[in-house]
């Protein structure tokens, strides 16, 4: 008998499928605590709209064990079984800032990406030369825009909506959101583009093609996940914000997370009716996230998101 057979039949020695079955559990154990850790907010929000206040002051969590789920918050929204085919000024007032929301988030990241992809395909296949500013430079000051924290844009973006009439409207909004998320979009989508190879281009500009023609028919089907996972990034981004649109806006373009945070009174904060109402604000992403999942697995996959 040689040696390696020798060492492999050691009795103390595990047998090789113990150490795999090990590293599973463990991978998975991890990855269960981990997704536990993500889902519980979102568990902790539905669970809070079908409570009563003594139940959520008392922190019960467990439905049909700790406390009888009720429809509080949703009743509270117009939104319960009961109350839905009820006449609801509050459900009206609802409709009307996730309308605000949607089209204001929606409008904003299709411009970003669209506009954000332009700059990028230019910044990743042209030399530009603004002074001592060269591609790299351009690309960190889109960037750089990020560093500024919102406040210090208020009173500028406040008096300048006032000029031009854009106060508690839908477009100011849109103008402004598009802006915020453009430099992220710009740098996700450069290195999309710079990872699809030039001589499809130029095989395109070959056949008869111009710029345009190359970009819209090979270019974008190709670089269409990463255009994807920017537009879903832009529309989180968007559809959370709530510093501009609370400062910019008072009664016609109020969107979702203002509404949200405006659930209080003088008995302090109804915490399921912001509970509904964050549920039904976070509603729409999921669905989103689900329905375009594929695309944001091959634009990650791609290097579209680093």
């Amino acid at each position: 008998m040689s040696d390696a057979q020798i060492f492999h039949d050691h009795p103390d020695d595990p047998p090789p499928r113990v150490g795999w079955w090990v590293g599973r559990i463990g991978v998975y154990g991890i990855l269960i605590l981990w997704t536990v850790i993500c889902l519980f907010p979102i568990y902790w929000t539905i669970t809070t709209s079908f409570k009563q206040a003594p139940d959520v002051m008392q922190g019960n969590m467990v439905p049909w064990v700790d406390y009888t789920p009720q429809w509080r918050g949703w009743k509270s929204l117009g939104l319960s079984p009961d109350t839905i085919g009820q006449v609801s000024t509050v459900r009206e007032e609802f409709l009307k800032r996730f309308w605000n929301s949607t089209v204001t988030a929606l409008a904003s990241s299709m411009l970003a990406v669209v506009l954000g992809s332009c700059a990028a395909y230019g910044l990743s296949r042209f030399r530009y030369k603004f002074g001592f500013m060269r591609n790299p430079d351009i690309s960190f000051f889109f960037l750089s825009q990020l560093i500024l924290p919102p406040v210090v844009l208020a009173l500028p973006f406040l008096v300048l909506y006032k000029e031009l009439a854009l106060l508690d409207t839908r477009l100011g909004l849109i103008l402004l959101y598009a802006l915020t998320v453009l430099p992220i979009v710009i740098w996700i989508m450069r290195d999309q583009f710079q990872g699809i190879p030039v001589e499809l281009e130029e095989a395109a500009l070959v056949d008869g093609l111009g710029i345009w023609g190359a970009f819209i028919t090979i270019i974008l089907p190709i670089a269409l996940p990463g255009m994807v996972a920017a537009f879903i990034l832009s529309l989180v981004l968007t559809w959370n914000e709530y510093f501009f649109a609370a400062l910019l806006t008072s009664t016609n373009a109020v969107t979702l997370p203002v509404m949200v945070a405006s659930q209080t009174g003088s008995q302090g904060i109804n915490w399921w009716s912001m509970a509904a109402l964050s549920a039904s604000a976070i509603l729409p992403l999921i669905v989103i996230g689900i329905v375009l999942e594929r695309y944001i697995i091959k634009g990650m996959a791609s290097g579209a998101v680093k």
